[in-house]
């Protein structure tokens, strides 16, 4: 249990949080929300200790466990794998201490040892961080791969997985979907649902906070308020609560309003003197409620583009390859006005790929890609922030591509996706991710195109800035090929769902609750071929015979290592028996006792192993 008292969080000369008394609850699973600049992540700083608060106090139990993401990932030469494992920072110093007591061949130590390791299930610890990390988008051969060879993003990636790789008691995830992809943030959900401890989630995503969390913190206005439900549960409360504040302001307005007209016609006149300066009492005295202030920064529309041809964009024969190495085929695909579309498919599948093939941004290794005459592309790719011109600001920007146009009518434009004032002149250079996804957006709003191609486009927007994102695009009259991982977004933004998968672009049957069950099927499936032509039956038999012969030495292997295994476990219950004796434990039996212990600890170690090299050859097998 974490609380906090009266505790107050300055940042510079403004005030974060004020007063706020707070009571974290084992194994409560809290979303923190708010507009950026709320003080979320400070607050985070707090609980964790890396930073201290003003006023106030904050009590921690001395032996809690953390766990959280860093904030950067130094370009080292380890590989994904181990930089993942030593997110179990008990487990890398029992496995230093083994090494140590191997070394100085201390059989007691190493028998404690290795009964620790057991607990915490230090021996399939390979295993769960290669499954993090293929949950989390990487394959067999990159979690081999050296950091130092991984791009920012994927890096960030990796810090996750170090963080879910940690024993904790408590979880803090400061926006974790931001750089994944859809296949990742189910994944992650899934993982975060069965998490047993205590949950602190940072997250701008409406659907991924639904499923994760059953309470909600909301900072505003330096306070935090506490809400229990999951996130649509908390809009639906905050709701009630908003109208319920805004009759009573307007009933306490009406009420002041009629005080003081008393106060006006009467104060001047010698008999009533009294009663206007008791009213004027009455109106001091009252503890004033404030009118509901719930209007968002980002106020933006795309404007009607000024011709739609059709199509749009056309695709025939195409093939999207790199090299030797072929993404997508058979692509005959073709975009009209108004089509509003959602790209699905597993990581890697080709979905940024297809998108750039329609941008232009890259041709088709063969085919044909054709645009209309008066196709105007407006192209948010995941990295579009990198495009922009640091030491320039967004009116700068804005200009550039905005010739003869009035400067107060761009500045007009700028304040509907929150740059204001000042801001409109400082350098990009300064600004926060989020902000410069604002600007990537606002240039490619300015230019009316009539068919918008955003992939990840939500990546460091806050809510407010997602939801205007949101009813611009219901909004806007031109086509629309959307990939995103945030499932509000699609719901309510397009019409169709297309498949990048297995090579090829499909249209999907289904919503996105039969996407991540069609997703949780294609991941079992380990191998997808194609289907076998017909053969004689001349040949299945001699292709029978091969198989069978290819199989002999793999299913000897299984044998081999089941009979190991069988005998491994008849002497380790031999051993289990003698420990059942009570007499082992008498101090004269002490030098057995270790050897006991010891020698159950090695067989229970070459059991594990034995078991891994079965299944790989189980796993060998069924490959072949």
């Amino acid at each position: 249990m974490i609380t906090l008292r009266d505790v107050i969080l300055r940042r510079g000369p403004h005030i974060l949080l004020q007063n706020v008394n707070w009571t974290i609850f084992h194994k409560q699973r809290i979303g923190v929300i708010g507009a950026n600049g709320a003080g979320k992540t400070s607050l985070f700083s707090v609980i964790l200790g890396e930073l201290g608060v003003d006023a106030g106090e904050i009590e921690i139990p001395p032996k809690l466990r953390f766990a959280h993401v860093a904030q950067e990932t130094p370009g080292i030469e380890k590989s994904a794998i181990d930089f993942v494992l030593d997110g179990d920072s008990e487990l890398r110093t029992l496995e230093a201490k083994l090494l140590e007591a191997e070394q100085d061949n201390d059989g007691t130590l190493i028998a404690k040892l290795h009964a620790r390791m057991g607990e915490i299930d230090a021996y399939t610890a390979n295993a769960r961080a290669a499954q993090l990390l293929s949950g989390l988008g990487f394959s067999h051969a990159e979690q081999q791969k050296q950091i130092k060879e991984f791009s920012g993003g994927w890096r960030v990636r990796l810090n996750l997985a170090k963080a879910l790789m940690c024993r904790s008691d408590i979880l803090l995830l400061d926006e974790p979907t931001n750089h994944l992809d859809l296949d990742a943030v189910i994944w992650l959900e899934n993982w975060l649902i069965k998490y047993p401890g205590t949950l602190l989630l940072i997250s701008h995503d409406r659907e991924f906070l639904d499923h994760v969390v059953d309470h909600i913190v909301h900072l505003e206005h330096q306070e935090l308020k506490l809400y229990s439900g999951n996130y649509s549960s908390f809009e639906k409360q905050r709701a009630a609560q908003i109208l319920v504040q805004q009759a009573a302001y307007e009933k306490q307005q009406k009420h002041i309003a009629h005080l003081q007209s008393f106060v006006d016609r009467f104060k001047a006149k010698a008999s009533k003197a009294r009663q206007a300066q008791s009213r004027m009492k009455a109106i001091e005295k009252m503890e004033l409620i404030d009118a509901v202030q719930i209007d968002s920064a980002f106020h933006f529309s795309f404007k009607e583009p000024d011709k739609c041809p059709t199509p749009l964009v056309k695709l025939e024969d195409a093939i999207v390859a790199y090299g030797d190495h072929i993404v997508l085929t058979d692509l005959n695909f073709s975009i009209g006005p108004k089509e509003r579309m959602a790209l699905l498919g597993p990581n890697g599948a080709g979905k940024s790929s297809l998108i750039k093939l329609i941008a232009g941004e890259i041709a088709p290794a063969t085919g044909m890609r054709e645009t209309n005459n008066g196709t105007k592309i407006g192209y948010f790719a995941q990295h579009q922030v990198d495009h922009l011109q640091l030491d320039e600001s967004p009116l700068q920007h804005l200009k550039d591509i905005a010739e003869n146009t009035k400067e107060q009518v761009l500045r007009t434009f700028l304040g509907s996706f929150g740059f204001v004032g000042n801001r409109v002149m400082e350098s990009v250079n300064n600004f926060s991710g989020g902000e410069k996804s604002r600007l990537a957006l606002a240039l490619i709003v300015w230019q009316k195109p009539n068919l918008l191609l955003l992939d990840e486009p939500t990546n460091h927007l806050d809510m407010d800035m997602r939801h205007a994102l949101s009813l611009a695009l219901q909004d806007y009259q031109g086509a629309m090929i959307l990939v995103s991982h945030d499932r509000f977004l699609v719901k309510t933004t397009v019409d169709q769902l297309l498949l990048v998968a297995n090579g090829k672009l499909t249209p999907f049957d289904g919503d996105l609750d039969d996407y991540e069950k069609w997703l949780t099927k294609f991941r079992k499936e380990e191998n997808i071929t194609a289907e076998k032509p017909t053969v004689s039956k001349k040949s299945q038999r001699q292709e029978d015979a091969k198989q069978r012969e290819l199989r002999k030495p793999y299913i000897e292997k299984i044998k081999s290592h089941e009979d190991a295994i069988k005998k491994l476990e008849q002497e380790l219950n031999a051993i289990e028996k003698n420990l059942a004796d009570t007499e082992i434990y008498d101090e004269k039996n002490k030098k057995s006792l270790q050897e006991l212990l010891l020698k159950q600890s090695e067989i229970k170690k070459k059991i594990q192993s034995e078991e891994e090299l079965w299944l790989k050859a189980i796993s060998d097998l069924e490959k072949l």
